[in-house]
């Protein structure tokens, strides 16, 4: 008859939990986005539709998230399988120049702007480490654990990615601003209005 309340909320009601259209719907809608961080994240276009396609399936048939998470859970799964599609070591050395792929032209990718492709270059655990920080806002610890590496290991790689893209040979980006806490930098990857 009577139910307890906390904050305001009553203690027996249940969360609501994300289900698959949700995830169809986001992914859908955040198309655009979560393929351009699947691709920043991989460095090539046929990794990252296999990196966005597998993350919308471990979104839909991964542990119950809260609806309100949904949108940053489906995020979270694009990285982790990057992650798993390029496993990213400290230490790699960068390619010389960022390797096209016959499905490169199909997507449009050489017409990337000069930012893009800088960051594209970076060796893959410092692609990694800038693109979580820098980028999606991760601490430095989150990134350790993600990319499972040592904290100091992330921070080196995020101060030699930096320096990469602010001075390397004239390809770094105007955007990124150094600031006294975080970087400023375009928001490239956030979510754009379906057409």
């Amino acid at each position: 008859m009577f139910q307890k309340k906390e904050n305001g909320v009553s203690i027996g009601t249940k969360p609501t939990y994300a289900v698959p259209e949700d995830f169809c719907r986001i992914f859908a809608e955040d198309q655009s986005a979560l393929y351009l961080l699947s691709l920043v994240l991989t460095a090539d276009a046929e990794k990252a539709e296999q990196c966005f396609v597998a993350g919308l399936d471990d979104s839909i048939h991964g542990n119950p998230v809260f609806k309100e998470w949904a949108r940053s859970w489906s995020k979270r799964m694009i990285i982790k399988n990057a992650i798993r599609l390029i496993a990213p070591v400290p230490g790699e050395t960068a390619p010389s120049e960022v390797t096209r792929h016959a499905s490169d032209e199909q997507n449009g990718v050489p017409n990337l702007d000069r930012w893009l492709a800088a960051v594209r270059a970076l060796n893959p655990f410092e692609r990694f480490v800038f693109v979580l920080s820098a980028l999606e806002g991760y601490s430095m610890q989150e990134c350790s654990i993600l990319l499972n590496c040592t904290r100091q290991e992330v921070v080196d790689a995020q101060a030699n990615a930096m320096k990469h893209l602010a001075g390397g040979k004239g390809t770094g980006p105007e955007s990124i601003r150094v600031r006294k806490k975080g970087i400023l930098a375009a928001h490239f990857l956030e979510p754009m209005p379906a057409s």
